[in-house]
């Protein structure tokens, strides 16, 4: 009985801090995020890169008129009549800019801007839900996703923290460290508290932890599942040791 309570003391402790690892957050690097009635985006601010896809809009000029092109890997799209484009790293009014110096060469063109180009379909751009949610890992964002609405659409399981979710901002450089803050999912459920509802920008994560309930389960279950699959294996090489008739077996 010592014993086992001794092991039970061990796990929670471990489990403890394993978790304690998990919350390095600071109140402060919220700062690092905007809110969303902070910022004004619009898909013409929208920088393209493979594989998005756009559609250009210009009547006068039918070979591209109404033509849709996903940005190849090599970051161009082509036209028939007027030759490849250089796109990704680009606004789509960018893009626009240098189709219309191509088809002036052809066409007269009109009008401060004749050529249209607009994004049909957001997919180089991800940010991920991970953790204890129905629906974990990367998500397209269009520049305007919330963590209310990633949260909303990842929907924690019964076994989340929804208390102590961490939203995180990794950080490329070295000497920079990554920003990390807390967001309580049911204060904004039960509460409507928005002061902590950021916008997301494209390689943002939010963690959703377990509970310590659930963190003591699942360690117990890591444990436990060798054992069980040891003593499964013991006993199919029983049975197959045994003759049909509850004997063991020979030649």
């Amino acid at each position: 009985m010592m014993y086992t309570r001794a092991i039970i003391m061990v796990i929670l402790s471990l489990i403890t801090i394993s978790l304690t690892g998990c919350f390095s957050s600071r109140a402060e690097d919220i700062e690092a995020f905007l809110r969303p009635h902070e910022v004004e985006v619009i898909a013409k601010n929208y920088v393209l890169h493979p594989p998005d896809e756009i559609e250009v809009l210009c009547s006068k000029v039918p070979e591209i008129h109404l033509q849709r092109q996903q940005i190849r890997p090599d970051g161009k799209v082509s036209f028939e009549a007027l030759g490849e484009i250089e796109a990704a790293g680009k606004t789509p009014a960018q893009v626009a800019n240098l189709l219309q110096q191509k088809a002036s060469q052809f066409y007269t063109l009109a009008g401060d801007n004749p050529i249209d180009v607009r994004v049909v379909v957001y997919r180089s751009k991800t940010y991920y839900v991970l953790g204890e949610v129905s629906f974990p890992g990367p998500k397209l964002t269009t520049g305007r996703d919330t963590a209310l609405r990633a949260l909303a659409e990842a929907r924690p399981t019964v076994l989340a923290w929804k208390a102590r979710i961490q939203v995180i901002r990794p950080s490329s450089d070295e000497s920079v460290k990554p920003k990390i803050f807390e967001l309580n999912f049911n204060r904004m459920m039960t509460h409507g508290d928005m002061s902590k509802n950021v916008l997301l920008q494209e390689g943002d994560i939010i963690y959703v932890p377990p509970t310590v309930l659930a963190a003591i389960g699942q360690t117990i279950e890591e444990l436990v599942r060798p054992i069980g699959s040891a003593f499964s294996t013991v006993s199919i090489v029983q049975r197959a040791q045994m003759g049909p008739r509850g004997g063991y077996g020979g030649y």
